[in-house]
C-alpha cells in the first residue's frame, strides 16, 4: 500500500473511544453513568477512562492483550471497558454465575494478563489460583490506583478490527465459546440500536442485566456513543427497576422471559406510571401472550419482536413490535436494518418463501469469531456467511417466522417436530403461563415430544392442554406427554433463555428410577 493509499485507509476508520471522547469534550457536565454508589459526568468518565489506560500501560500491557472482569454491574464495568476500547485491549467478560470448572475453562481459554475484580468474588479467583499482583480489588485498589496514574489523554491505539470484548455464549452442551466482539461491531450495533428501535440521545439505558452479556453490554455503550445516561443496576430488582422507569426517560426497558410476572406485580402495587419509555421486551417467543398484553399495558410502551444473539446483536430480525395491550397469534418479524441474510437448506442452498430454511447473515455487526476456535469459525461462517443454526420461514412480505433451533430437533418417526411449533400453540391460551417441550426416547418412534407446562388455571388437566393441539397441529407433533411444573422448576440461563437439556435429563433421571 502507497502512502497516501495507507493515509486514506487510516482516513475511514472510526474510534470507539473517539466518539465518547467527543461527548467529553462538548457536554461535559452530562451524566454518563450512574449506579447506587456514584455518577458520573461525560467529563469524568473519560478522566477516569484515561487514568485508567495510563496505569495499564505502564503495567506493561500492549494492544491485543487480554484484562479479565469479574464483577456485580457497577461503574467501573463500564470505565474499565471504556479504557480498553483507547489501547485496543480487549475485556473477557466472566459470569460469576459459572461453576468453578466452567470459569477456570473461560479464564485459561483467554490468558488474561490482568484481572479487575469486585470484593464480592475475591475468594472465587483465589480458590482457582488467580491471585498476586494480577489482580487488581475494586474495593480496596482500584482508586488508589487510578489516582496514581495521570490523567493526560490516553493514546488512541486501537483499530476498527480489534476485539473490545469477549461474552461467554451459554451454550446447552460442552464448555462456553468465547465470542469475539470488535470495536467496529459495537458501533454497528449501536446503529441498528438507535435506528430500529427509533431512539435519540436524550433516551436513557437501564443496565439491570449483568454485563457480562450482550443485552446490557451493547446497549450500554451504544448509549454512550449516542450521548446518552447508562443507569447501572446490580441485578433484577423489581423496586429499583420501577423506581427507574417513573423517574427517567428511557429508550430502551430490557423485560426477559421470566422476570414478566414478578415485575407487573411490582408495577400494580405501586401505582406506578412511567415517565416515558419507548420500547420493551426481547424474545417475545418465549412470552405467553397474555404477559405480553398485560406487561406493555403497564409499562405503555410495545414489545420488540426481536431474534438476536451474542454473535449478532440485535440483528438479524428486531425491527418491529408488539403493539400495546395485544395478544397477537404469531409473531412474525421484521429484517434489522445493515444486514443481509439468506435462509438455507443442508447444502447452503437458499430455501423460496415458505419453505424452513437456516438463517445465515453477514454484516457489520457480526462479531470476529470463536476465541481459539478455528474448527467451529470455518463452520459456522463457512462461504463468508454465518450460519445461526436457526430456523425461520420467510413469507413473500419479507417478514420472518422463527421455527426452531436447528440443532434441537426432534426427529419422530421420520418427521421433524420444531419444539416452538408446539409452544406457540400452548402459549396463545390464556390458561397457561409458560410451555417447553423437549425430546423423549421412545422405542417406536425414535423421539417423542414431551411438554411441560406451567399453568395459569389451576384447574387446567392434560385433556385440556391435548386439546389445545386438535387442529392446529399434526398428531405426530402432539406431546405424548404433559408434565405440569411451577415456574421455579423452569430452568434458565442467565439470559433468560429456557435450558431445555436440563428437563431432559430429568426425564431420564426419572424413567431410571422407575
Amino acid at each position: 500500500m502507497t502512502d497516501v493509499a495507507h493515509l486514506i485507509h487510516e482516513s475511514g476508520k472510526l474510534s470507539l473511544s473517539g466518539l465518547i471522547r467527543h461527548h467529553a469534550r462538548y457536554q461535559a457536565e452530562r451524566i454518563a453513568v450512574e449506579d447506587e454508589r456514584r455518577s458520573l459526568t461525560y467529563g469524568e468518565l473519560e478522566e477516569r477512562a484515561n487514568r485508567i489506560a495510563n496505569a495499564l500501560l505502564a503495567a506493561g500491557l500492549k494492544r491485543g492483550d487480554r484484562i479479565a472482569a469479574l464483577m456485580e454491574n457497577r461503574c467501573e464495568f463500564v470505565e474499565i471497558e471504556v479504557a480498553a476500547a483507547k489501547l485496543g485491549l480487549i475485556v473477557a467478560a466472566l459470569n460469576w454465575r459459572l461453576t468453578d470448572e466452567e470459569l477456570r475453562h473461560c479464564i485459561e481459554l483467554v490468558t488474561p494478563s490482568l484481572f479487575f475484580v469486585s470484593g464480592r468474588y475475591i475468594e472465587t479467583l483465589v480458590r482457582l489460583g488467580y491471585g498476586g499482583d494480577r489482580l487488581i480489588d475494586l474495593d480496596r485498589d482500584f482508586e488508589a490506583m487510578l489516582r496514581a496514574a495521570p490523567a493526560k489523554e490516553a493514546p488512541n491505539l486501537a483499530q476498527p478490527e480489534d476485539g473490545l470484548i469477549i461474552l461467554y455464549t451459554s451454550g446447552t452442551t460442552g464448555m462456553p465459546k468465547g465470542a469475539l466482539i470488535s470495536q467496529r461491531a459495537v458501533i454497528a450495533r449501536s446503529q441498528i440500536f438507535y435506528h430500529d428501535l427509533r431512539l435519540d440521545e436524550a433516551d436513557a439505558f437501564v443496565a439491570w442485566a449483568p454485563f457480562f452479556h450482550m443485552v446490557s453490554n451493547d446497549h450500554a455503550m451504544a448509549t454512550l456513543i449516542h450521548g446518552g445516561r447508562v443507569i447501572v443496576i446490580d441485578g433484577f430488582q423489581p423496586d429499583k427497576l420501577v423506581e427507574t422507569v417513573s423517574r427517567h426517560r428511557i429508550g430502551w426497558f430490557v423485560v426477559m422471559p421470566g422476570m414478566i410476572e414478578r415485575l407487573a406485580e411490582e408495577l400494580k402495587k405501586r401505582q406506578t406510571v412511567p415517565a416515558g419509555i419507548k420500547a420493551i421486551g426481547a424474545m417475545a417467543d418465549l412470552v405467553p401472550r397474555h404477559q405480553l398484553a398485560e406487561i406493555t399495558t403497564l409499562l405503555r410502551a410495545p414489545y420488540v419482536n426481536s431474534f438476536g444473539a451474542t454473535e449478532t446483536g440485535l440483528a438479524p430480525a428486531s425491527k418491529n413490535f408488539v403493539a400495546i395491550g395485544t395478544m397477537p397469534e404469531r409473531l412474525p418479524k421484521e429484517q434489522s436494518s445493515y444486514c443481509e441474510i439468506r435462509l438455507v437448506d443442508e447444502d447452503d442452498v437458499e430455501v423460496p418463501d415458505g419453505e424452513p430454511g437456516e438463517l445465515a447473515i453477514r454484516g457489520p455487526s457480526l462479531f470476529s469469531g470463536y476465541w481459539q476456535n478455528p474448527e467451529t469459525n470455518a463452520k459456522d461462517f463457512r462461504h463468508g456467511w454465518f450460519h445461526m443454526g436457526d430456523v425461520f420461514v420467510r413469507h413473500p412480505d419479507g417478514t420472518l417466522e422463527f421455527v426452531d433451533r436447528r440443532k434441537y430437533l426432534i426427529k419422530s418417526g421420520g418427521e421433524n417436530i420444531y419444539p416452538a411449533e408446539i409452544e406457540r400453540v400452548l402459549l396463545a391460551d390464556p390458561r397457561i403461563d409458560e410451555a417447553v417441550v423437549v425430546r423423549r426416547r421412545d422405542p417406536q418412534w425414535g423421539e417423542v415430544p414431551v411438554a411441560f407446562v406451567v399453568p395459569r388455571d389451576p384447574t387446567l388437566s392434560v385433556e385440556d392442554v391435548l386439546a389445545l393441539c386438535e387442529g392446529k397441529l399434526a398428531r405426530y407433533k402432539f406431546p405424548k406427554e404433559i408434565r405440569f411444573i411451577t415456574h421455579e422448576e423452569v430452568p434458565r440461563s442467565t439470559t433468560g433463555k429456557v435450558q431445555r437439556h436440563h428437563l431432559e435429563v430429568r426425564l431420564k433421571e426419572e424413567k431410571r428410577s422407575i
